[in-house]
């Protein structure tokens, strides 16, 4: 037996205008987590961090902070759109639509929009995508539009990524 390959993720040849990309993680949001990146951003506002201060809010509790759904939803997509991406372009027409709070849980979906060939760089492409998140409940709580560069299947940049082992691995382990 040899090696199996893996799912390689997509390359600039597979993206189709129109295609849609339900991606496969949902992802449940804790008080920690909401926390943790609220901390890790240096964002002061209490309406993240502070339930006393949020109780007297609209929402009656605190919000989870934008910038966090946001990167949820990045990071959801890439298993389908990014993996074999180099470089962002751009996040553009960026939409907070329902407020997301600490215990639901997230799934995003992208569709194609457009996609060219690079003019510098004949091993890549260029794609954008529309995302949106939705929580449990179907409501769509954050879209946007994202483009970037993709390698094209077989550019020179992605061989020979793995190393190569000391020695085999083998089924009797020696």
């Amino acid at each position: 037996m040899g090696v199996k390959e893996g799912w390689q993720g997509r390359f600039f040849e597979d993206f189709e205008i129109g295609d849609i990309y339900q991606h496969p993680l949902g992802r449940t949001v804790s008080e920690a987590d909401n926390t943790w990146f609220t901390l890790l951003t240096m964002n002061t506002n209490q309406m993240h961090f502070n339930s006393e201060y949020a109780k007297k809010s609209e929402f009656g509790k605190p919000l989870v902070v934008s910038t966090f759904t946001v990167a949820i939803a990045v990071g959801q997509s890439v298993t389908d759109i990014t993996q074999n991406a180099f470089a962002n372009l751009g996040w553009d027409e960026i939409r907070m639509t329902n407020p997301v709070f600490a215990g639901d849980t997230l799934f995003s979906e992208s569709i194609v929009l457009e996609k060219r060939e690079s003019g510098s760089r004949p091993h890549a492409g260029i794609v954008t995508v529309r995302t949106r998140t939705l929580n449990q409940d179907g409501k769509e709580v954050c879209s946007f539009k994202r483009t970037f560069y993709v390698y094209k299947r077989g550019a020179e940049q992605l061989a020979d990524t793995f190393p190569t082992a000391e020695r085999p691995l083998t089924v009797d382990g020696k």
